[in-house]
């Protein structure tokens, strides 16, 4: 467990004062730096000829490292897995390197500005990844620049390292783990201050319907991406499986006193058609979003519209996204360390007319991944389908004694006037890629004052999310935090065990 000995942190506050002062004179080109990263849809497609992982992030690689460049550092192209910027000549017994990626989700439903566009409105900037994770990515090479001005004693070289494949399956970290050095340590700013020492297990797998839907169901599919809770699903009958009556109760499921009704149903020439409207989000911090597949089949299931086969794959899938701690399976979990297990149906598809359903289960560092998937296969036998586990990623867990997190978490809540403690959460970053790394920042911060109420609707600026936002205020008090957090690991052996 946490507990730091070093002492309380003594923050010198006459270099506070200069860094920020140094941050606030950088704030606009570090904006700028960012929106052009922002404006490349580097979405992570390794189906594409352009190798590793499509044109888009070859693109966006290339564009962060000619930022360095500008920058007056020296760069490194790792295959287009991964970028470096920082020194040329590498001292890895004595280095803290920082790791970020380029790489973004899928654009998903119901955004009111253009994704790429990287639209600035006052010290917001919108754009899918500019809070996850290209905006934290070129704050930390501001955050090298600054010491690099300011002449600031660290005590250690400092590198940053820069991903295209986090938000799929860390292709990149493989691949660089096993052919290049790592840093002696390693912080990713991919999550909230003060220290994430630990991130829950990942299992990804996918349920196959044994059976087929009938040919009266055109279409049956919702979400984008598996990391991703859907906000959108989609049912498509032939017109003439349905009647006017049981379209009349389709229609009748409409809720004119929201927004946006949560169901929708079209007849156009030779099909009816059923959209659900969800909110959407990052599959690992579930509470407050809304599963359209749930939406969808539960609305589908009380019009009664189709023929008892299809219903029992439908109720199927409608009691394998009614909640998100894996309760329907017997598999839910928590513990002291990691809190609850979290399981989202995240991907809908019908292949050949089978019902094929992706789920990504976080679970807590002391559960054991071969226990949950023994029993969503038992589970899933029962109900008629058939589970496969794509990939069981194990916990990552850095020993929160080391002197680091000490120092890093005592530096936050001096600056912040706070006093959290290191945590662990069930989002998944490079930490579980890389020995001896752990996640520090750039989330979490105090409050600001912001226009964000007029300009985004409700539920929408989280990462993963519709209109993802990047508060650049509040970013550039990040980065000074972590400027001094650096400062308050001058003497700290970064090899050291405890």
């Amino acid at each position: 467990s946490y507990k730091y000995s070093g002492g309380k942190i003594m923050v010198d506050k006459a270099i506070y004062e200069q860094v920020h002062q140094w941050m606030e004179a950088h704030k606009e080109n570090m904006i700028h730096d960012i929106q052009r990263i922002v404006k490349i849809p580097s979405i992570s497609k390794p189906e594409e000829e352009i190798r590793p992982f499509g044109a888009a992030c070859r693109q966006v690689i290339d564009e962060m490292l000619q930022i360095g460049r500008e920058h007056g550092f020296y760069t490194e192209n790792y295959e287009y897995y991964v970028g470096s910027i920082g020194e040329k000549e590498k001292k890895w017994d004595d280095m803290i390197g920082f790791w970020n990626h380029l790489d973004v989700v899928p654009v998903g439903e119901g955004w009111d500005f253009d994704p790429f566009g990287a639209e600035l409105k006052g010290d917001l900037l919108i754009g899918r990844g500019s809070q996850d994770n290209k905006g934290p990515a070129i704050g930390m090479l501001y955050v090298m620049e600054c010491i690099r001005d300011l002449k600031l004693p660290v005590g250690h070289q400092l590198c940053l390292f820069v991903g295209s494949d986090e938000e799929r399956k860390m292709a990149d970290l493989e691949y660089y783990t096993k052919n290049h050095p790592t840093p002696a340590l390693s912080m990713i700013a991919d999550c909230g201050f003060p220290v994430c020492y630990g991130e829950k297990g990942i299992v990804e797998g996918k349920t196959v319907s044994l059976g087929t839907m009938s040919e009266s169901v055109l279409e049956f599919y919702g979400g984008s991406a598996g990391n991703i809770i859907p906000d959108k699903a989609v049912l498509a009958v032939k017109n003439d499986s349905i009647t006017e009556k049981q379209l009349e109760e389709l229609k009748g499921l409409k809720q004119p006193s929201t927004e946006e009704s949560l169901i929708r149903v079209e007849k156009k020439e030779d099909q009816i058609v059923v959209t659900a409207k969800g909110s959407g989000g990052h599959s690992a911090f579930p509470e407050g979003s809304t599963n359209a597949i749930q939406v969808l089949c539960k609305a589908v299931l009380s019009a009664k519209i189709l023929g008892e086969n299809d219903r029992k794959i439908l109720e199927a899938v409608c009691e394998g996204t009614s909640d998100n701690y894996g309760e329907a399976f017997g598999i839910q979990y928590e513990d002291i360390e990691s809190g609850r297990l979290t399981c989202v149906g995240t991907m809908l598809r019908l292949k050949e007319n089978h019902a094929e359903l992706t789920f990504n289960i976080r679970y807590s560092i002391t559960a054991k991944g071969c226990e949950i998937t023994e029993k969503l296969i038992n589970y899933w036998n029962g109900k008629g389908f058939k589970w496969t586990t794509d990939r069981d990623s194990a916990p990552s867990f850095f020993d929160p004694s080391h002197p680091a997190v000490g120092a890093l978490t005592e530096t936050y809540n001096e600056l912040t006037d706070r006093s959290l403690k290191p945590y662990t959460m069930g989002g998944g970053t490079y930490a579980r890629k890389l020995p001896r790394a752990f996640g520090f920042g750039i989330g979490n911060m105090p409050e600001a004052k912001k226009e964000e109420s007029s300009c985004l609707r409700p539920g929408h600026g989280n990462a993963h999310g519709a209109d993802e936002v990047l508060d650049c205020e509040r970013l550039s008090k990040a980065l000074e935090i972590y400027v001094m957090g650096l400062l308050a690991l001058k003497d700290v052996k970064l090899l050291a065990e405890k």
